[in-house]
C-alpha cells in the first residue's frame, strides 16, 4: 500500500494583509519598475515587486545591507494628516481675527402645512397572491319562472 502522506500537497504559506506608509516619489517607482517589466515582456503586481526586492536584500552581504538600510530616510510613522489638519496646524500660530459684529436675523418663513400622508396599497407579489385564500362570488339563486 502506497501511504498518503507521500500524496499530499505542501501546505500554502499563510498570506498576511499590511497597509504602510511610503513617499510619492518611491510610490512612483513602484509604477516605473512594473512598466519596465512590461517592456522586458512580463507583468508583475505591486506585491511581487515588493517580495523581490525582499529577496534581493536578503542575498545582500551585512555591509551591503546596512549601506542599503542607511540610504532610506526615516519617515514618520502613521497616517497623513489630511488637508483640513493641516490647514488648521498652519492658522495656529496666527493671532485670531475679530468677530464679526452681530447682525439680527430674519425669522423663518412658516412652514406650510404638510399634506395628509396616503396610505400605500399593500403591494401584492405572485408567492403572497398564491398563498392568500381567493374571494368567489356566490352564484346568484336561480328565478322560479
Amino acid at each position: 500500500m502506497a501511504s498518503q502522506s507521500s500524496k499530499t500537497n505542501p501546505k500554502k504559506p499563510k498570506l498576511v494583509r499590511d497597509s504602510f506608509t511610503i513617499p510619492k516619489t518611491e510610490f512612483a517607482a513602484i509604477d516605473a519598475l512594473k512598466t519596465r517589466a512590461i517592456a522586458l515582456g512580463t507583468s508583475v503586481k505591486k506585491s511581487e515587486l515588493l517580495r523581490a526586492g525582499l529577496m534581493v536584500l536578503q542575498g545582500l552581504n551585512d555591509a551591503a545591507y546596512k549601506a542599503a538600510l542607511s540610504a532610506v530616510p526615516t519617515l514618520k510613522t502613521g497616517r497623513p494628516a489630511t488637508t483640513e489638519k493641516k490647514a488648521a496646524t498652519k492658522t495656529a500660530g496666527k493671532p485670531a481675527l475679530k468677530p464679526a459684529a452681530k447682525v439680527p436675523m430674519k425669522k423663518p418663513a412658516p412652514r406650510k402645512a404638510a399634506a395628509k400622508p396616503v396610505a400605500k396599497k399593500a403591494v401584492s407579489t405572485p408567492r403572497a397572491a398564491a398563498k392568500r385564500p381567493v374571494a368567489r362570488r356566490r352564484p346568484a339563486p336561480a328565478k322560479a319562472a
